[in-house]
């Protein structure tokens, strides 16, 4: 702490509220029956039409390695039609050999299938084989998947490898992904979309812009965390969680299908809401007949990619027999700002560097982390775990909310802010918050507060404006 500020001046400097994390949040063993039943194979069900689709990603994250080269239908993904192995060594690009040996096999079976179309659409008797390309593409796609084959043929590399490591990665966020997503009434396994995403990487970023393990775009960012000259949230893991979590309560409510609303995870809600509109919930019509803008191979796979990519996390050891190991899970102390402040008094007043700092806050832009800007009012800040409970020479200004409840009572007074009101305290809902951050706020579990306000276990969405009992 700097000697030269003085008690009195710390405290005009610094209130905070305070959010232990031991996970993300505290919730009772209703909110998790609920959460259970929500992530059923009803949830997330598997129309027949993309299984082989399925089967496909299963191979791609889990069998294929980086110095495999899959052939395919870019339609029909269960018709493979070889698997190249990669001359060495192997990086995350390819050598100039690599890339020969794909141009040249390609081309050779692209002229095989585009012959072969034309032979049999001439009625020619074929080689043996001839018969045999036939017969793989017949068993795997149909007898009409011949016409325009040469023209979908796909190269896919392996990503086993990269599957793996993001395995590791998600122990450290896996259990705050799911806590996030059961105090919103949400499916848990939803948890597991980073797979698909971004490998669980958090410097992750897109071709078109998009950024962090959820791999929000710029726009949509926006519109659910922070994005701006000061902090990009989406490079935040947690944050950008509690963003996809309500991004995917408004897809759900605008779609009503959970297949629907996660491909809007790619595609848009409003391009989901056209397939919608001339397929119902039909997923697997979707996949195979909608002709919409943009709804190209990555759309198209998405949500089988997401069910593959679940069956694996959620049993690792039946497709990697090296053990997997998880990193350990977050548990860092989380403040949130109610005045705007510099990094640097946060720093000398934890006791702590700024790079430190920065090196915990990913979602800080340079000119927050050089001092030019100041945190804003309402930012989160990660702090190293047990920091709170450490510096205990100058105690915050204001009564401190503890969201764990195992934190003994006298390490952190609770206050509950509030309106008021008739019959308790009353908390009125502002733009894009959740049920889960209400609770949060007021030392409650989300179970407690729906009953409170006679919400029932599936109640899920609140309003701006709302006014909600925080308090009898």
């Amino acid at each position: 702490m700097n000697n030269a500020l003085s008690r009195r001046r710390l405290r005009a400097l610094l209130p905070i509220v305070v959010l232990l994390m031991g996970g993300c949040a505290a919730t009772d063993t209703r909110d998790a029956a609920d959460a259970g039943a929500a992530s059923s194979p009803e949830t997330f069900p598997m129309p027949r039409e993309i299984e082989g689709n399925v089967a496909f990603w299963r191979k791609v994250y889990a069998h294929w390695s980086r110095g495999q080269v899959a052939l395919h239908d870019d339609e029909h993904l269960a018709l493979v039609y070889e698997v190249i192995t990669l001359p060495g060594p192997i990086g995350p690009g390819y050598t100039r050999e690599q890339r020969d040996l794909i141009r040249n096999r390609t081309g050779y079976l692209r002229a095989r299938l585009k012959r072969l179309e034309a032979r049999v659409a001439a009625g020619e008797s074929l080689s043996t084989d001839e018969r045999a390309l036939l017969e793989v593409i017949s068993t795997q796609a149909g007898p009409r998947a011949l016409a325009g084959a040469h023209e979908r043929l796909r190269v896919q590399r392996g990503i086993s490898e990269r599957f793996r490591r993001g395995l590791e990665i998600s122990g450290r966020y896996e259990q705050a992904f799911r806590d996030i997503f059961r105090a919103a009434g949400l499916p848990e396994d939803l948890a597991y979309l980073p797979h698909v995403e971004s490998s669980f990487q958090v410097s992750a970023r897109s071709s078109a812009g998009a950024a962090g393990v959820w791999q929000f775009t710029r726009g949509t960012g926006k519109l659910y965390m922070n994005v701006n000259g000061a902090v990009d949230e989406r490079l935040d893991p947690v944050i950008a969680a509690e963003g996809a979590a309500r991004y995917l309560q408004d897809a759900y409510r605008r779609l009503g299908s959970w297949p629907l609303a996660v491909t809007s995870y790619n595609h848009g809600m409003g391009g989901m809401a056209r397939a919608k509109g001339e397929f119902g919930n039909d997923l697997g019509r979707i996949v195979r007949e909608y002709k919409g803008p943009l709804f190209g191979f990555a759309s198209r796979n998405f949500y089988a990619e997401f069910l593959a990519a679940r069956e694996i996390a959620s049993n690792p050891r039946d497709f990697f027999a090296e053990h997997i190991n998880y990193r350990k899970p977050l548990a860092e102390d989380r403040l949130i700002l109610p005045h705007s402040l510099p990094v640097r008094r946060i720093a000398n007043h934890y006791g702590l560097s700024s790079s430190r700092l920065a090196e915990l806050n990913p979602a800080w832009r340079a000119p927050v982390r050089d001092g030019r800007v100041h945190l804003a009012a309402g930012s989160s800040l990660w702090l190293p775990q047990g920091t709170l409970v450490r510096v205990t020479s100058v105690p915050a200004p204001v009564p401190v909310l503890v969201a764990k409840a195992d934190v003994p009572a006298n390490a952190a007074r609770r206050s509950r802010p509030s309106g008021t009101g008739g019959g308790g305290r009353l908390h009125v809902v502002k733009p894009n918050e959740t049920l889960y951050e209400v609770a949060l706020r007021y030392d409650l579990s989300v179970d407690k507060l729906r009953r409170l306000n006679r919400l029932s276990p599936r109640h899920t969405l609140i309003r701006p404006g709302q006014r909600l009992r925080v308090s009898i």
